[in-house]
């Protein structure tokens, strides 16, 4: 009962995301074929979000639920890694139509085809387990 909060929140997120259509398949493509501004003005706007989230968590000295004061580590910066996953994620996105979150979104309004996609998600992330110490970081 303690996480009840966060399934009503993530229920909401998935309302949001079904009737922006962000998770159409049709939304997808127009943004991969640069038809269409509605994928990229959600996106962006999720990027403000957060990064006016971020600044107010610093700003702030916000704590967790536990009393905690949140620390946000700096990231490495390499051009490389970013390059190259941001474009095995984007492929991984076009392909399937779906990112992370919408993929369960669309399972949960019946596009059962996303139990494969969900699958081959568990998978891939189980084979980066797998051979992470032996990629290059």
């Amino acid at each position: 009962m303690k996480f009840i909060k966060f399934l009503f929140v993530g229920i909401f997120f998935g309302i949001v995301l079904v009737k922006s259509e962000a998770v159409s398949w049709y939304r997808i493509y127009e943004m991969f074929k640069f038809q269409s501004f509605h994928m990229y003005g959600i996106i962006g706007s999720a990027v403000v979000l957060g990064i006016i989230s971020i600044w107010a968590l610093k700003k702030f000295k916000v704590k967790s639920i536990e009393g905690n004061e949140i620390k946000l580590m700096p990231k490495d910066k390499s051009f490389i890694r970013y390059i190259l996953g941001g474009s095995i994620f984007g492929l991984g996105w076009a392909l399937a139509g779906a990112c992370p979150g919408p993929m369960y979104i669309l399972l949960g309004t019946g596009v059962y085809s996303m139990l494969i996609v969900i699958a081959a998600a568990v998978l891939g992330t189980f084979m980066y387990g797998l051979l992470k110490n032996k990629l290059p970081h």
